[in-house]
């Protein structure tokens, strides 16, 4: 399958690597940046295709599906053409930058009846896929608390690139950059919260415009409870944490594997075999390979005809979560809905 790429900055890099690992399934047909020295600095290093304009990647019929790597304000546009001239999407995370623009740009792909994936990864960690099976095993029982945990750290460098943690072009901080990738496998596991209470906000740690720093509480329909808490002030970073607390055992998923304790004596790892977190001050320091599977689900879900794992819709989940979490924060920590 013939692929366009739009977008060509930091985020490009484990695309093009899980590209190359495809490359018997996959080929990059052309890239397109804005910038000619973004273009020619991608051509040099990576010696793909280049296209000189957007629409010499959407107005060519021979590449029927395109990746969109480019800054979350400009998603909505970028969706609704590449809708419009027939294209399957595969988007880097987050949808947009609020809401309602989410909303908007989910449905301009349904419309136009193609596929529209969104770039969650770390849904295809192994460690992610056996907590998934375990509980849909009963192997915990009841779960009764769920934690979740993202500890990393970025120099004041990173949030100095224009519009880095912006509302106009990030559309927040932490929460919609870098713990959206926790909050969605959790959800991958457990659902959405129906209510949460917390707080967001700028540490002293950054110069920036939104958070850097978000922890809240969780009610589940279920009664189970929770927590949450993400930020990027947390030097030298640490790998993030997902516990699962059942009536018949327990379980870790951290950024290389799982730990399983069950009630009946039984315990044990299973590791993810990936290299690599991003949780320090390069937040590209990891492997390609979940980025693979999710490329591979993507590219299968165009030949098959069906929704990819994290869809459009799908990923509208972890927004409303982190929306309901801000929304708490503005109102001095009140008890919000999350409205999934």
């Amino acid at each position: 399958m013939r692929i366009g790429i739009i977008g060509l900055g930091m985020a490009s890099a484990p695309h093009v690597a899980a590209l190359r690992v495809l490359g018997n399934r996959v080929e990059v047909a052309a890239a397109f940046s804005p910038s000619p020295e973004r273009r020619a600095a991608f051509e040099r290093a990576h010696g793909l295709p280049m296209a000189t304009s957007l629409e010499a990647i959407l107005d060519d019929p021979s590449i029927p599906a395109v990746l969109i790597l480019t800054p979350p304000s400009t998603h909505l546009d970028l969706v609704r053409r590449a809708s419009a001239a027939g294209k399957h999407i595969l988007l880097e995370k987050p949808l947009e930058i609020d809401g309602g623009r989410s909303r908007d740009l989910v449905e301009a792909a349904e419309r136009a009846d193609v596929r529209l994936g969104v770039v969650l990864q770390n849904r295809f960690r192994p460690s992610i896929e056996e907590a998934a099976r375990l509980l849909m095993d009963g192997a915990l029982g009841e779960v009764v608390s769920v934690s979740v945990r993202l500890s990393n750290w970025r120099p004041q460098g990173y949030y100095d690139e224009a519009g880095r943690g912006t509302r106009a072009r990030d559309g927040g901080g932490v929460l919609l950059t870098q713990g959206i990738h926790t909050l969605d496998a959790m959800i991958a596991l457990v659902g959405l919260p129906e209510e949460v209470a917390g707080f967001a906000a700028t540490s002293r740690a950054h110069r920036m415009e939104t958070e850097d720093v978000a922890h809240a509480a969780m009610r589940f329909a279920s009664g189970a409870l929770g927590a949450v808490s993400v930020t990027t002030a947390a030097f030298p970073g640490f790998p993030d944490a997902i516990d699962l607390f059942g009536t018949s055992g327990s379980l870790r998923v951290d950024s290389s594997g799982v730990d399983v304790f069950l009630a009946d004596g039984r315990q044990w790892r299973t590791e993810d075999g990936t290299t690599g977190t991003g949780t320090g001050s390069d937040p590209m320091a990891f492997s390609s390979q979940n980025h693979e599977r999710l490329l591979a689900d993507f590219l299968d879900s165009i030949a098959e005809a069906r929704s990819p794992r994290v869809s459009g819709r799908e990923a509208l989940k972890v927004h409303a979560l982190i929306d309901a979490i801000l929304t708490s924060s503005e109102a001095s920590g009140a008890p919000t809905r999350v409205r999934g």
